[in-house]
């Protein structure tokens, strides 16, 4: 299940459909350079919208300067890597269910929104995620969080048939890479750097 850096590197061609939230909400970062410059506190609100985990947070903040956006996405990757499972799950209490809009007012909310943006409109669709929720719930005890961004509704419908298969070990580590790769796209989506 754990991916290297350069595989996530895929992933950030995606990273441009956050845009239009983003600007309103990133508080003007553009450029590394002025992440490095930031104080702590701001350098933390922009980053806790990724994974609400104070770790992970704090890590980020703590190793600037980062050289480039590449070292700082290593660096968010290695402490994700770390991350534990009560850290996990509290974490998921950020996140809305899948095919559920998530309430406003918040950055990590604009941030789902705009995720879950392939997520049909169709009742048929709606009541299928909400079925396959709520079996899932009720297999793991936690909400099924997958990256929704850049997937229709059928193919996370299929991800969480799939997943049902899984054993509580698979299906934990799975929750965890999901997240990281949530975290990392919503890092980097902090830029517009993105290379």
């Amino acid at each position: 299940m754990k991916r290297g850096f350069q595989s996530w590197l895929h992933l950030f061609h995606m990273v441009d459909a956050y845009r239009p939230t983003r600007r309103a909400e990133k508080d003007g970062i553009v450029q590394i350079e002025e992440f490095n410059e930031l104080d702590a506190g701001r350098a933390a609100d922009a980053v806790r919208p990724c994974a609400a985990i104070e770790s992970f947070v704090s890590a980020v903040v703590a190793g600037r300067p980062y050289a480039d956006l590449a070292a700082l996405l290593h660096a968010a990757e290695a402490q994700a890597a770390e991350w534990t499972t009560a850290e996990v799950d509290a974490a998921l209490k950020d996140h809305p269910r899948i095919g559920e809009r998530p309430a406003r007012g918040s950055t990590s909310a604009a941030l789902s929104r705009a995720e879950q943006a392939g997520v049909s409109g169709d009742a048929g669709v709606r009541q299928r995620l909400a079925e396959g929720n709520q079996r899932y719930e009720e297999r793991f005890g936690r909400i099924y969080l997958v990256r929704a961004k850049g997937r229709s509704a059928e193919e996370l419908l299929d991800l969480l048939d799939q997943r049902l298969g899984h054993d509580a070990v698979t299906e934990e580590a799975v929750v965890r890479q999901q997240l990281a790769e949530i975290a990392l796209l919503r890092l980097a989506g902090l830029f517009e750097d993105v290379a």
